[in-house]
């Protein structure tokens, strides 16, 4: 193992634990179609781009949730706001980025996202309680 490599498998680990960074690892050895894609996510976005001096953890999970949100990619977000838990944002705090971010995409974008975020700290355990739009019959 390299030591960019080794770094983004620490960083992976400390995020999102070792079974994420076991995943990662195992799309990119399998070969199959998207192989490489897994290999970049850790050399790039990891090794180069997440392990960078200048922000903390806790300010990229900030800056990425609200990407995700603004690009309408609650799959992504899902797992974004569980690593931003891990990284120390609090649900106060990703409530705030969702209304931060609400008169700048919309409702709609926001009510997914919302879902979305609902169901990353459900399962978790961070927030059982808190029920979606769509559990409220809503949407």
């Amino acid at each position: 193992m390299t030591d960019k490599r080794a770094a983004a498998r620490a960083l992976m680990e400390k995020m999102m634990g070792p079974g994420f960074a076991d995943a990662m690892e195992g799309a990119e050895r399998a070969g199959g179609f998207g192989a490489p894609i897994a290999g970049f996510a850790m050399e790039h976005a990891f090794a180069d781009v997440w392990s960078r001096p200048g922000l903390t953890l806790r300010d990229r999970s900030l800056i990425v949730i609200a990407i995700l949100i603004a690009q309408g990619q609650p799959a992504e977000l899902k797992n974004h706001v569980k690593f931003g838990v891990n990284n120390g944002l609090t649900p106060k705090d990703i409530e705030e980025i969702l209304i931060q971010a609400y008169p700048y995409v919309g409702f709609p974008a926001t009510s997914t996202a919302l879902s979305a975020t609902i169901d990353a700290l459900r399962a978790i355990g961070v927030d059982t309680a808190t029920t979606t739009a769509e559990e409220r019959g809503l949407l």
